[in-house]
């Protein structure tokens, strides 16, 4: 069957921001998404999809740039998949973030909310990022552009590469030289790494074939500029291992805690792999306030230390806590939360589902002297239970943070049922938080008395968001 042709959509101006960045336009009654482009821009769009009600395209041709629009900083822009928003100045970004946050919450969850807080910024719009991975790659990735100037695939060489995954493309890699979102410290290693592994004959990783020596490499900072770098090989070969490691030593003195894992599995995830210190610490402390945090290298850590300070601040401030109340802290992590307020309550309980980031938040709480947190590791559907009420405790105010999918219905049901004084729901995916702030709402069961945006991750449409309920008093 002979395949439509799709539209050449032209002169048609960009009108608003959607969802995953991409940018919104409408056309014979149907909407049109594209990426790359930001409202006042007039464009030529090549459709690429086309439904019922709505198409996706891409941009052909920039025809008159909008007044906003800003030169890309990245020389990445628009083949790697971050940093959509570059092109779109900083104040315009958190005013589209706020915007989002309003149409989430009362387009998805049809919910009644006070006026929303102005969204908190970041002081800093680059270089915030404290974790970066890279992946290897035997072949790099070839965009259509290169293809095209160089009259042909055929006429492309493609070489090894480190950098980021294409989006959506789990074996394409595309070979990064810049990235502004860390401290250039990230650029000089990986640049180090990528020429030293050529120059060495080290076979580049074939995600395809999961054959290859060198496979990925995680780079994590704190805020005093120290330095943990995670290698990542894919082949157990002592000797290579350990040439690579000893340069890499010598020659960045930044670097204060050197692990490797091997790992020969086909799938990238290091979790249930053991992590070596071939040389420093097996870790490295963040600050907040006066409160230390172990960050290992499989720790989970909010990537944006600056504003993950700003955005417990706001929970504990929404909590309100005189010390006297019984905290849950549901999908705690680390602790980090539980132990950023621990000091105000008469006790935390922090319930995770990885047990390594239970035995973290422990860590943490021995680290900084704290003696009133308990930390439970298990499916939080399984471990918060009515059983569990019953045996720890009611709680006065349960603080929620949960991955981008929400909460399980079955955990809502028994936050409503524990019934604390106070919810503080804290959220990377507004949409989801929308959809359960809903459940939590119905039956006016608790009511949403304030809400405060937080950009974590500038460049991007990216927002954290963090709602306070409290519940209903009824007559």
């Amino acid at each position: 069957m002979k395949k439509k042709n799709l539209p050449l959509i032209e002169n048609i101006e960009i009108t608003g921001v959607a969802s995953e960045g991409k940018a919104i336009t409408h056309y014979n009654d149907c909407v049109v998404f594209a990426p790359y482009c930001i409202p006042g821009d007039i464009v030529d769009l090549q459709v690429t999809k086309k439904k019922h009600n709505y198409m996706e395209a891409r941009v052909a041709r920039l025809v008159t740039p909008s007044a906003l629009r800003l030169s890309p900083v990245c020389k990445h822009y628009g083949e790697c998949g971050g940093c959509k928003w570059q092109i779109l100045p900083y104040e315009e970004q958190l005013k589209y973030k706020q915007q989002q946050v309003y149409d989430n919450l009362t387009r998805i969850g049809h919910l009644t909310i006070p006026d929303i807080s102005p969204i908190l910024g970041s002081k800093q719009i680059y270089q915030y990022r404290n974790k970066l991975e890279f992946s290897f790659a035997d072949k790099r990735w070839v965009s259509w552009d290169e293809i095209h100037k160089a009259g042909g695939i055929e006429n492309v060489v493609k070489d090894n590469a480190l950098g980021f995954h294409i989006p959506n493309c789990f074996d394409k890699i595309l070979d990064i030289d810049e990235c502004y979102l860390m401290d250039d410290i990230n650029n000089r290693i990986r640049n180090f790494i990528r020429e030293y592994a050529i120059e060495n004959n080290l076979s580049f990783f074939n995600p395809k074939t999961q054959e290859g020596f060198m496979r990925n490499i995680i780079i994590r900072t704190n805020s005093q500029k120290q330095v943990m770098l995670i290698v990542v090989f894919g082949e157990d070969d002592k000797q290579k291992c350990e040439n690579l490691l000893n340069v890499v030593s010598e020659k960045f003195k930044d670097i204060v805690s050197l692990i490797y894992i091997i790992n020969t599995k086909c799938n990238d995830s290091i979790s249930d792999l053991p992590a070596r210190c071939y040389c420093g610490s097996e870790y490295i402390i963040e600050t907040m306030e006066n409160l230390q945090f172990k960050v290992g290298p499989k720790s989970f850590y909010q990537t944006n230390t600056a504003q993950a300070y700003e955005l417990y601040k706001v929970a504990r401030e929404f909590a309100g806590l005189t010390g006297n109340e019984l905290v849950y802290d549901l999908y705690t992590g680390t602790g980090t939360i539980a132990n950023f307020v621990a000091h105000k309550a008469r006790q935390v309980i922090g319930i995770e589902y990885v047990p390594e980031a239970i035995e973290d938040a422990k860590e943490n709480s021995l680290l900084n002297g704290i003696d009133n947190t308990l930390f439970f590791a298990g499916d939080m559907k399984d471990i918060l239970t009515r059983q569990f009420i019953d045996q720890y405790g009611k709680p006065d105010v349960i603080i929620t943070d949960p991955p981008r999918a929400g909460m399980h219905e079955d955990v809502v049901q028994t936050i409503l049922s524990a019934s604390p004084d106070k919810i503080v729901y804290v959220s990377c995916n507004p949409a989801t938080q929308a959809r359960d702030l809903a459940m939590l709402c119905q039956d006016e069961a608790y009511t949403i008395k304030a809400i405060q945006p937080v950009d974590m991750f500038p460049q991007t449409q990216h927002v954290e968001n963090v709602v306070l309920l409290e519940k209903s008093t009824r007559l």
